[in-house]
């Protein structure tokens, strides 16, 4: 039985990660931590855990954490930066939900998340958790960046075309529509229900933080330099993203072909899944760890048109961590997560 601690529990992200490990047959949640719910009963938060158990948010600090063989970090990026070397420097093991340790460059980070790193040190340790192109790497971690949102419904379907040199890597498009709760439990008038609902925009045009994320995860793991245009919208779904990717073709395929390109790289992968004859759609993925990916060829003008459903909260972040794991510790990949 592993003993697991959650820095940032009283969050989105923190509450699906209490969910799934409550569930999980060989995790034993012992710490909880939030700073404004600190003292408070986790039911008064969230009274969905009744009967399931009866803890308490404890205030973060680095003498009242126990040893744990393993640390959730829950946290906002800029705030799991400063805990994560006395952590790690006890030994545990860390998986971290925020941005904090995705990219490999300090500079690249300050650019886009507007603040100094301050342990630029640690970037070299970390290793980027999407399992299905790192798994190996993130097997012998002892932090792992637990990769953002929108750059696992991007990544997924798009590193196999690139990699085999099945779609040109000049003039990427990519159009992604994410639910609120990707933006978490803060107090915004942006988000607020009368400025959400009925109503679809774009935001972060150009500057989105997970923008340098998709290019390096690319470079890493399609090993090419792609140029992508992302952007991101906001729509009134609590959870879930869609991603359409149009892309100019590089090779002449047919679709059945495609369709065993994608069979043949994630067949054996339990959490992705290839759709047959129509685009995913959030509602069959919400509240799963799957990435749906479909796709329709327009041959007359030499297009792919690429799509990937996911829930934010679940592949997007607590449910790849706890995937991430699994694989950390030895456990079947799926425990707690099917």
């Amino acid at each position: 039985m592993l003993n697991i601690a959650i820095v940032g529990a009283s969050g989105y992200s923190g509450a699906e990660l209490l969910q799934i490990l409550l569930r999980h047959r060989s995790a034993n949640v012992t710490q909880l931590f939030a700073r404004s719910a600190a003292g408070t009963s986790v039911l008064e938060t969230f009274p969905r855990f009744r009967k399931l158990m009866n803890a308490r948010f404890e205030a973060y600090s680095p003498e009242s954490l126990k040893d744990a063989d393993l640390v959730f970090l829950a946290l906002p990026s800029g705030e799991a930066m400063e805990v994560v070397p006395e952590i790690v420097e006890r030994g545990m093991r860390v998986i971290d939900l925020s941005g904090d340790f995705r990219l490999a460059d300090h500079k690249v980070y300050e650019r886009y998340y507007a603040r100094p790193h301050s342990a630029p040190e640690l970037l070299a340790q970390s290793v980027y958790g999407l399992p299905e192109f790192n798994r190996s790497a993130i097997a012998g971690a002892h932090l792992v960046a637990n990769p953002g949102c929108y750059p696992t419904g991007i990544l997924i379907p798009l590193v196999p075309l690139l990699r085999d040199g099945i779609v040109e890597p000049e003039g990427i498009s990519i159009n992604s529509i994410s639910g609120t709760s990707g933006a978490g439990r803060k107090n915004s008038q942006e988000l607020s229900f009368s400025e959400v609902n009925e109503n679809v925009r774009a935001y972060k045009v150009g500057v989105h933080q997970h923008i340098p994320e998709i290019f390096g995860g690319l470079q890493r793991f399609a090993g090419c330099a792609a140029d992508v245009a992302f952007v991101p919208h906001l729509a009134p779904l609590t959870r879930g993203i869609h991603t359409t990717i149009i892309a100019r073709m590089k090779q002449s395929i047919s679709e059945p072909q495609l369709h065993d390109l994608f069979h043949s790289w994630f067949v054996n992968e339990p959490f992705v899944r290839l759709l047959d004859g129509r685009p995913p759609e959030v509602k069959d993925v919400a509240g799963t760890n799957f990435c749906d990916i479909g796709f329709k060829l327009d041959a007359s003008s030499n297009r792919l048109y690429l799509f990937s459903a996911i829930d934010n909260l679940i592949k997007g972040a607590a449910g790849q961590a706890v995937q991430n794991m699994n694989i950390l510790f030895g456990i079947e990949e799926t425990e707690g997560l099917l």
